[in-house]
């Protein structure tokens, strides 16, 4: 490792601990956005903006007439804003809620103007983006305004996530979310025993979701997430409601699941004296799509993986990069270190292997201006 990448790295680790102890629940990027903006400005970027939806945009002047490359890293974690941050350091890790999701991939936007600098102005324009809304219900919304504002004129999108290194995602992976709810005429324990209860039809319903038959490949998934609904111990419930989440590599078995979804949700209605309404709205989706694995902008990020000895696997997930690949436009999801504990209080990021990260981004600006 040279000195000029050691000292850019433990700057990265010091600013994504910075960036961390900022509380940034999805729709509550607020704070952060500004942080980040302020960043981009210290480092003297060009077009430094904030837009409507709260994503964050700064502009490193290229020299040539080459389309864009944008990179990206989403802003929000799945954290409400009391969560505790505090931070716990050991030899060679680091342990705190929101750390490499996605704290370490903002502090790697800003590590890259300092790493492409001594190359000199490259042959197009990178544009860093800190977007909002990527975790849960958020529904991608910020990267749905990215890529309307820079279309198809890019030479690529680049979306950076904390850990995961290694790892290539030219591949989306289809998301449909829905909420279901469940109403009944409710009563009291006990003078009203035998009327149904939301809580116990919702729970017949989530039983049988369970015993769906699911498809091994393509890989597809089904997960009941929260469940809430009732007054007290001593009433029928007459409200109930849970979210669900499916998931499949296959944008034909997710629709055929959906199906199978809805027509067990329809058969737990009932009417007259038994009254039972049961309904299912979508609250969330994530398009599903894929660029060629050998297409360029795959390959050279494999090249730059390559190049730090590691050996790169090629895949799916469900990221940012949703977007831009479900439109058929040049995109991947890289990470940076590796890491465990995501979404939850004990997530951790490695900091030695971070430098190799850093390079992939570094190389991955470097080439992709290159004719692609």
């Amino acid at each position: 490792m040279s000195k000029t990448a050691e000292k850019i790295t433990r700057e990265v680790i010091e600013r994504a601990i910075a960036i961390q102890q900022i509380p940034s629940p999805t729709f509550g990027e607020g704070k952060r956005s500004i942080y980040l903006r302020d960043l981009f400005i210290q480092k003297k970027l060009s077009d430094v903006t904030i837009d409507d939806l709260g994503n964050v945009f700064a502009r490193l002047e290229g020299s040539g007439n080459r389309p864009p490359a944008i990179f990206s890293a989403h802003l929000d974690t799945v954290f409400p804003a009391t969560t505790d941050l505090s931070v716990r350091r050991t030899e060679g890790m680091i342990y705190g809620p929101g750390i490499s999701d996605n704290a370490l991939g903002l502090a790697s936007l800003v590590g890259l103007v300092d790493l492409v600098s001594p190359l000199g102005k490259l042959p197009g324009d990178i544009w860093l983006v800190a977007n909002v809304c990527e975790e849960g219900l958020g529904n991608l919304k910020g990267m749905e305004a990215v890529v309307a504002r820079f279309g198809k004129e890019v030479s690529a999108y680049v979306v950076v996530e904390g850990t995961t290194l290694g790892k290539i995602y030219h591949r989306a992976l289809g998301v449909e979310r829905y909420l279901i709810q469940a109403q009944t005429t409710g009563g009291h324990s006990w003078a009203n025993y035998g009327l149904r209860s939301a809580i116990h039809e919702l729970a017949n319903l989530v039983m049988q979701l369970t015993q769906l038959s699911l498809p091994d490949e393509p890989r597809t998934t089904l997960n009941v997430g929260t469940i809430q609904g009732g007054i007290s111990v001593n009433s029928i419930a007459s409200e109930a409601h849970l979210e669900l989440d499916l998931r499949s590599e296959s944008a034909t078995a997710l629709s055929d699941l959906v199906k199978r979804v809805k027509r067990l949700v329809k058969g737990a209605n009932r009417g007259g004296d038994d009254f039972v309404r049961v309904r299912a709205e979508m609250i969330g989706k994530r398009p599903a799509g894929e660029i060629p694995q050998n297409h360029p902008l795959v390959c050279l990020a494999a090249q730059c993986l390559e190049k730090e000895g590691i050996v790169p696997i090629i895949g799916i997930g469900s990221t940012d990069a949703n977007v831009p690949i479900s439109r058929g436009l040049p995109a991947v999801c890289v990470g940076l270190t590796q890491g465990g504990g995501s979404h939850t209080p004990q997530e951790f990021m490695c900091t030695q292997p971070l430098v190799h990260g850093l390079q992939l981004l570094a190389g991955i600006a470097e080439g992709v201006f290159q004719e692609l």
